[in-house]
């Protein structure tokens, strides 16, 4: 720790350094040297009661003991006569306590031991300056400079305080070195016993939409808006786009004159891929945008589950599925739908077998079977738990009679296929177990 004469300019120093008030310095110190010295006297078999100032003229810290201000001395560590009283304080009277200033060399030893609380209430006052600084930054671009990695946690300088990336946020395949510029956004500010700790991300979604919002002022002027966002860090990003005005094209002014905007944004993400689509409240629309490049034929959806059945040609599924499913999966969390990818054959061969199943049942045509198909009745449990009224309109049935018996017919063919499953279920052991009593063998 310094000494006095130098204790003035140190404070001022790490005053401007740290951006902390002065004032709570100097009563971090006064505290800590006030603490040391009664320490001190304890370590004497003394009990004193004492008082610091810090003297702003001066620049030194001043120790004071207060004495019982009597005619005769009979303990001087406690007490002083009314001539040393007078001098030190003209008022001063018998019985008075008066503070009288310590050996400057005591003082010094006092700050000496005082040297690691004074260190760490600096450190504590930092740290509060710092979460007041940041606390409200929460999801903030922020840039910084890489200082090291430690555990492959990578610290990042952001000035006056550092940040960590952790490896859970950062991207797959990204590398930093010492000194080579990084962008994130806040991530979380956790309050520690060493201080708060300012945590990173690259691989949040968030990080691309903040990436955009720096990119394109069409958003941060509130003209364009991202509707939802999905990601796969290092892989692929889809971002859906709106506009506040019919005169501005949103994913015209995502991708800038030539592409310039989001080939920035894809320089700074190591080369992502994104797809920039049109939002649409109608949720087939947009399905079928979030699903780009991909063409889709038809969409079947079904609202009670929230989940659509896409119907693309045959040439277009590998692109609408993406390499390890990841075109359909990120167009999913994009939506907020289940999406469900079929090929035109797939479907014509799945309805020839449904029509085929439903012509097995008695007085049913290729006509009425194509009917109930069309109508959403692809199973024998469709039609066997059906309201007979729907079946006869869907089926352009005479009767309610004969839906009656329509269901009737299909019951019996569902119980006997479920039989004929659970006859099979229990036949599949049995087979195991002879095989394996034939190899022993």
């Amino acid at each position: 720790m310094a000494t006095m004469t130098e204790l003035s300019r140190v404070m001022d120093s790490v005053c401007k350094d740290k951006g902390i008030e002065k004032g709570e310095i100097v009563s971090a110190v006064e505290e800590a040297v006030l603490s040391a010295a009664q320490k001190l006297f304890r370590m004497q078999d003394k009990e004193k009661e004492l008082e610091v100032h810090f003297n702003e003229n001066d620049g030194d810290v001043e120790l004071f003991e207060f004495k019982t201000v009597v005619e005769d001395i009979a303990d001087p560590d406690m007490e002083i006569s009314v001539d040393e009283a007078v001098k030190l304080d003209p008022e001063a009277e018998l019985g008075d306590q008066i503070g009288v200033k310590i050996n400057p060399e005591f003082t010094r030893i006092a700050i000496q031991n005082a040297k690691q609380k004074i260190l760490q209430s600096i450190k504590e006052a930092e740290g509060k300056v710092i979460y007041e600084e940041f606390k409200n930054r929460k999801g903030e671009l922020i840039s910084g400079i890489v200082r090291r990695v430690e555990r492959k946690n990578i610290i990042v300088d952001l000035g006056r305080t550092e940040a960590i990336l952790p490896p859970e946020q950062q991207v797959p395949r990204e590398y930093y070195k010492p000194k080579e510029r990084l962008r994130a956004i806040l991530y979380e500010i956790k309050e520690t016993k060493r201080g708060p700790q300012l945590i990173l991300s690259r691989s949040h979604r968030d990080f691309v939409r903040k990436l955009f919002e720096s990119e394109v002022p069409e958003i941060s002027d509130q003209i364009v808006s991202i509707k939802a966002l999905a990601r796969d860090p290092g892989g692929r990003t889809k971002i859906a786009v709106t506009s506040n005005d019919t005169d501005v094209d949103p994913v015209g002014a995502c991708v800038g004159m030539r592409g310039a905007r989001v080939q920035n944004v894809i320089q700074e993400l190591k080369g992502e891929k994104i797809d920039i689509v049109p939002w649409s409240s109608d949720a087939a629309r947009f399905a079928c945008n979030a699903l780009s490049p991909a063409r889709v034929s038809k969409v079947i959806i079904d609202d009670d589950n929230k989940s659509m059945e896409i119907i693309v040609n045959d040439d277009q599924l590998s692109l609408a599925i993406g390499r390890r499913g990841q075109n359909v999966r990120l167009a999913s969390q994009l939506c907020e739908w289940k999406i469900d990818i079929k090929t035109e054959s797939q479907v014509k061969r799945e309805q020839q077998d449904v029509v085929t199943l439903l012509m097995s049942l008695p007085n049913v045509k290729e006509v009425t079977a194509n009917l109930l198909y069309g109508e959403g009745f692809h199973k024998l449990e469709d039609i066997a738990f059906a309201d007979p009224e729907t079946l006869v309109k869907s089926a352009g049935l005479k009767s309610e009679e004969d839906a009656l018996k329509l269901q009737t017919a299909a019951r019996i063919a569902l119980k006997d296929k479920l039989e004929q499953m659970s006859f099979t279920q229990e036949e599949a052991p049995l087979a195991e177990s002879e095989n394996a009593a034939e190899q022993e063998q």
